[in-house]
């Protein structure tokens, strides 16, 4: 049986990637850029689902745990959460593929509150690919919960970055050692 598969595409926004983003990785994330677009081609080109997980905020809402603990970002109908570079510009050209899925989210998880698991599973994905930001924070809590809900896991060490070094690195260790995910 062929093990479906699927790119997770994890907030690469330009709050997130831009120099002046609000809550930015700067160099770490702009570094990263050929990397996630290569894979978001090769997996959307090659019929493999994948799956634009984006955080979204509303201005404003003084309910929401990250306000405070973060600055105002990805506030939804910003350009802040506009898809950063060149992935802005490759989701423009694949987002009517029927393999292509672009999802809100407004935690850390790409699973929390969403119907990601659901569409995965309906379409038989068993095996998780993660790239985006930030490694310690979106991506980690992504990556507990999909092995917790049984995928595969694998992570792109060269697509993946926080601006958090120290983070980025406990990440990584932590997704093979506890996790037990390919990191490539």
């Amino acid at each position: 049986m062929v093990t479906m598969r699927a790119l997770l595409n994890i907030d690469y926004t330009n709050d997130f990637i831009a120099e002046n983003g609000a809550l930015t990785c700067g160099e770490p994330g702009q570094l990263i850029e050929d990397e996630v677009v290569r894979l978001t081609r090769e997996f959307a080109e090659a019929g493999d689902w994948v799956v634009f997980a984006v955080d979204v905020h509303e201005p404003g809402d003084r309910y929401h745990p990250e306000t405070e603990l973060f600055p105002p970002h990805n506030l939804r109908g910003t350009s802040g959460r506009e898809l950063y570079g060149k992935l802005g510009e490759l989701y423009e050209t694949i987002k009517g593929f029927p393999n292509v899925l672009y999802r809100d989210k407004t935690r850390y998880s790409a699973f929390a509150g969403t119907d990601l698991d659901l569409r995965l599973r309906e379409r038989g994905v068993r095996e998780l690919h993660l790239v985006g930001d930030c490694t310690d924070i979106c991506i980690l809590h992504t990556a507990v919960d999909g092995y917790n809900l049984g995928y595969k896991l694998v992570i792109y060490e060269n697509a993946v970055a926080s601006f958090n070094q120290a983070g980025h690195e406990w990440a990584l260790q932590h997704f093979k050692n506890c996790l037990g995910a390919d990191i490539r």
